[in-house]
């Protein structure tokens, strides 16, 4: 009979603290479903303090806090499942220095095959041609038909034969040159902090976010590595070239049978570049479904843009960086009023480099 009692005592005051319990959560609600999902609302920083390098007035901030306090709202009509919140990022002029005083990706081979050592004897007559033709574009602005593609197979030349891990150790060493235009900035170091808070935040609210660029696969992801961008390579997209392994010869990769003893190296081969169009077909093919943000700089970014923001099923936004500031950063304002004519007419959110952000690079660095 004792046990009996015991027993009913037990499973009333297990019943009462569950009323309770229940009661709590029902208070708190509108509180959970207002957070990240995954993190106690002690944990989490609202948007809007993530976003502290943003000016309080900048109308893309503004525009990005509302619409991630109601994707992530469960009560919301535009809630979106965790697993459907997917943003797509631009590289160069998006998250990270576009031209100092080109590509990083440029830059990377002029210096390979004109100044490197170890290479410049080395290179072929395409590859000093493609070469010499952007360092006539730094110096006089010229433009050449066809050049992305023609640098896109040179860098696979350059390079061909490296392991994944050879050419990852030359971008770092690469990364360690100063930047010409800029004191105290390395090439690596050319990372917009307001838009690494961006990803930081998505990250915070449940996002997956990839870089969509048109700088070599293999290039980004060096430039990425030991970076403040904390992003995995799985997450990375870019221009492709041909991988192969150093016992495979001219072997097809139908025939060939990977063995223990073999290792990847770079193929020699220029596989696509992957802007405009391309990068819509890359997040259908890589992605496997359409993202729901989208941050850009430039025409290359417009079809990724517009992929974002067209038919889809959740409430989605496109953001287009503007070159607006000449003084922090090297800016271009015809470039700028072109892009903010573009996102009036297409509805894309503008972000003024200039007014929109209370610091660029990291503190001490100065354009020269």
């Amino acid at each position: 009979m004792k046990t009996k009692k015991a027993t009913s005592l037990v499973l009333i005051v297990l019943l009462a603290l569950s009323l309770l319990s229940g009661c709590g959560s029902a208070k708190n609600s509108d509180e959970q479903a207002a957070k990240p999902t995954g993190q106690t609302q002690e944990e989490v920083k609202s948007a809007a303090e993530m976003l502290s390098l943003w000016t309080v007035d900048a109308k893309a901030k503004k525009e990005l806090v509302s619409y991630l306090e109601a994707v992530t709202n469960e009560s919301n009509k535009d809630f979106i499942p965790v697993e459907d919140r997917i943003a797509v990022f631009d590289l160069d002029g998006t998250l990270f220095c576009e031209t100092d005083p080109n590509y990083f990706d440029y830059t990377l081979l002029v210096y390979r095959v004109l100044e490197d050592p170890n290479y410049k004897d080395k290179a072929s007559d395409f590859e000093k041609e493609v070469a010499n033709k952007i360092v006539q574009q730094n110096e006089t602005g010229a433009k050449f038909d066809g050049l992305e593609v023609d640098h896109g197979k040179a860098v696979a030349s350059a390079f061909a034969g490296m392991t994944i891990g050879e050419f990852n150790a030359y971008i770092q060493e690469f990364k360690k040159q100063p930047m010409p235009s800029y004191n105290g900035m390395l090439r690596g170091d050319g990372w917009y902090r307001p838009m690494l808070q961006v990803v930081s935040c998505l990250q915070a609210y449940d996002f997956t976010v990839y870089v969509v660029s048109g700088t070599d696969r293999f290039i980004v992801r060096g430039i990425v590595d030991h970076s403040p961008l904390q992003l995995p390579p799985r997450q990375i997209i870019g221009s492709d070239e041909a991988v192969v392994t150093k016992d495979q010869g001219d072997e097809d990769g139908l025939d060939y049978v990977y063995d223990d003893n073999d290792e990847l190296i770079l193929g020699g081969e220029f596989i696509v570049k992957n802007l405009k169009m391309n990068k819509v077909a890359v997040i259908a093919q890589e992605i496997g479904q359409q993202p729901v943000l989208s941050f850009g700089n430039s025409t290359g970014d417009s079809s990724m843009a517009e992929y974002v923001t067209s038919d889809n099923p959740y409430r989605s936004l496109a953001f287009m960086l503007c070159c607006d500031d000449t003084v922090r950063e090297n800016g271009n304002e015809e470039k700028a009023k072109k892009m903010e004519d573009l996102c009036a007419e297409y509805d894309w959110v503008p972000i003024s480099m200039k007014n929109d952000w209370t610091a660029i690079y990291a503190s001490g660095v100065t354009k020269k």
